[in-house]
């Protein structure tokens, strides 16, 4: 229940990322605002800023004051902004729902990751967190299905205004979502924890009660565990890490129809390249999520960075449509997929009252990553290089992505979390 609530809130994400790409072709056509290529990466750099603080914020304050509570919050502003932006008069404007609807964008993925990895068995982790951000890549093949059908007929904003339609689903998840025992149990309520866990079938449940059971913890306590010397390392690779693969989705998820309608293609095949690097990324989570769960996750996070960096690569030279595909599909196994098992990664990493927390600023820093795609491809646009440099830049960072995942040491055994104690595990397994 909880991995389908979840998956349900990052599909209805995955959309509104992925509708700036899909769009952006006809935006840079709509001789209303009529746009350089610098002003249209600027255009998706707004909700990445956005997505910056919103993880910033959510992420921690999920770990303060409720995980449900701020899932709920994210979903309602990132869906009512998709409205906003559909209808904005200016690109001022249009930017300014970008931002927002942002907030709640990057506040719902270390939310969705926590709970996942809490409500998840030990052995199944990674599987399960595949499973639910599949909802991101099927987002953006739902943007792109959608804009196949609507652009044509109906215009850029109606393809918009459909991200607004998952606050229809608000009920349902809330319905459904329970709220995180490890929250409960940090704040003392272990009465409640335990009602929870009867509710919910989970057997044996037996909490250990925090130190200062009910005390309020600060929220320097909460990120401390990061940058102490036990993790500093850790965190320095995840986040350079994660920034690099941030910086593979954003910047080819929003330029890579322009690229390839630049190579020669028409709109509706470059569309279809969008399609297919979603749908494979989509497909590669959940199998690089089991191989994770098998092999561990860093060794499957390098070979698959460098696969990606490979497939970006081989873009460059004249292939077939067929040829191009697979290599557009690598392409998006080696940055999404790589980048969700990286993320679900960092969940389990580190202890679990910090899980929230070190998720969603390992996510706000590579949020500078996300923004600098964009922006990048419309320099690189601007400055009228052959769009094959595109694919030489973005193969170099899915390389750094690999060396930087090398370097992060083996995990470090947390026994004292209440939520990682033998008994649960031993429950959920």
């Amino acid at each position: 229940i909880v991995l389908f609530a979840c998956w349900l809130a990052i599909l209805a994400e995955g959309y509104d990322v992925g509708v700036l790409g899909a769009v952006l072709p006809a935006l840079a056509e709509y001789k209303a605002w009529s746009l350089s290529p610098m002003e249209l990466g600027g255009l998706g750099a707004y909700a990445l800023a956005g997505m910056l603080f919103g993880a910033l914020f959510i992420g921690t304050l999920s770990d303060i004051i409720g995980r449900r509570k701020m899932l709920m919050l994210a979903m309602v502003i990132f869906t009512i902004t998709q409205a906003g932006a559909a209808m904005a008069p200016t690109p001022e404007i249009f930017g300014l729902f970008r931002f927002l609807g942002g907030l709640g964008m990057g506040g719902i993925i270390p939310v969705a990751a926590a709970l996942t990895i809490e409500y998840s068995a030990p052995k199944k982790r990674s599987l399960n967190y595949g499973i639910m951000y599949s909802g991101y890549s099927l987002g953006i093949v739902a943007a792109a299905l959608v804009a196949m059908n609507l652009l044509p007929v109906l215009g850029w904003r109606w393809v918009v205004a459909v991200g607004a339609l998952p606050i229809l689903l608000l009920p349902l998840i809330a319905w459904m979502l329970p709220e995180s025992l490890e929250y409960l149990v940090s704040k003392g309520k272990i009465s409640e924890a335990k009602a929870l866990a009867a509710k919910l079938n989970v057997r044996d449940y037996r909490p250990v009660a925090p130190a200062r059971p009910g005390a309020k913890v600060p929220w320097r306590e909460v990120m401390g565990a990061m940058f102490s010397g036990k993790y500093l390392r850790s965190t320095v690779f995840f986040w350079i890490s994660l920034f690099c693969g941030m910086v593979l989705v954003y910047g080819l998820n929003t330029w890579l129809p322009q690229i390839m309608r630049k190579a020669g293609y028409d709109l509706g095949t470059s569309l279809t390249f969008l399609l297919v690097f979603s749908l494979a990324s989509a497909a590669g989570g959940l199998a690089l999520g089991a191989m994770a769960d098998k092999f561990g996750q860093k060794p499957i996070l390098v070979i698959f960075f460098l696969l990606g960096a490979g497939g970006i690569l081989l873009l460059m030279f004249p292939n077939t449509m067929f040829i191009n595909l697979c290599f557009v599909a690598f392409a998006g196994i080696g940055s999404i997929s790589t980048s969700l098992v990286l993320t679900g990664y960092i969940a389990d990493y580190y202890p679990a009252a910090q899980r929230g927390t070190a998720t969603g600023w390992a996510l706000s820093f590579a949020r500078l990553g996300a923004i600098s795609g964009p922006i990048i491809g419309g320099w690189i646009a601007s400055t009228g290089m052959n769009f094959q440099f595109n694919f030489v830049f973005f193969a170099i960072v899915g390389v750094v992505a690999a060396l930087s995942v090398a370097m992060i040491p083996p995990r470090i055994t947390d026994t004292s979390a209440p939520a990682r104690s033998a008994e649960r595990e031993a429950v959920l397994d």
